[in-house]
């Protein structure tokens, strides 16, 4: 194992909760629409401005993205926290040699905020962001991208993801997958595209790597 590649919202922070209250502030603003954390996450694919860019009807279309962006730097400084166990376990993986990537939907505007304000701007080998490909998640490009920038092959690397989209998007790159339930909020009870494997927590994901690294030693 070469690489590990990680999906962000759900995944690496639990800034789920805040995308869906940041669209639900734009689509009740402009289009004067409730909706349901289901059916945003229905619309995930396309990064946040592509997102409002095929779903809103409202003309005015950037100043909604600008919404959006504040609404998700405001609650992001007062509902996100770091987590000290997922940053030890990048850390553990990048004192063991391997790699470390992003491959998000998310803008890279947003993820930035997400990023600095986790202190995790730094621990990143590759980021690619729906901002980066034409084609997002479940297709592959994403990942084909995070692969040729590590320099590394695909039969070398993991892809982690919360979403059926993610472990889709790494099956159809050929790269071994995990799925994660490991933060609260909105993650479905189970996937149905079935990921090569399964963490519960960031520990497993840890024990997994260890007993991993020792065999392979």
């Amino acid at each position: 194992m070469k690489a590990i590649i990680f999906d962000f919202d759900g995944t690496l922070a639990n800034t789920l909760p805040i995308c869906y209250v940041a669209f639900q502030r734009v689509f009740k603003d402009f289009d004067d629409k409730e909706l349901s954390p289901a059916e945003i996450r229905s619309m995930f694919g396309p990064s946040e401005t592509g997102i409002i860019y095929e779903n809103l009807n409202h003309s005015k279309k950037e100043m909604a993205i600008e919404l959006f962006y504040k609404e998700y730097e405001e609650k992001h400084q007062q509902s996100v926290t770091q987590n000290n166990e997922m940053i030890e376990l990048i850390t553990y993986v990048k004192e063991k040699g391997m790699k470390i990537g992003i491959v998000t939907g998310k803008a890279r505007r947003s993820l930035d905020i997400s990023l600095k304000q986790l202190q995790m701007d730094q621990l990143f080998d590759v980021i690619i962001t729906g901002d980066d490909v034409i084609e997002p998640k479940p297709h592959p490009e994403g990942l084909y991208k995070a692969l040729s920038a590590l320099e590394v092959e695909r039969n070398d690397s993991m892809f982690i993801g919360d979403s059926d989209a993610d472990i889709e998007a790494g099956l159809r790159a050929g790269i071994t997958t995990a799925g994660v339930h490991w933060l609260p909020n909105y993650t479905p009870n189970e996937f149905l595209v079935e990921p090569h494997y399964m963490f519960e927590h960031v520990c497993d994901l840890k024990k997994w790597l260890e007993a991993y690294i020792k065999s392979n030693a």
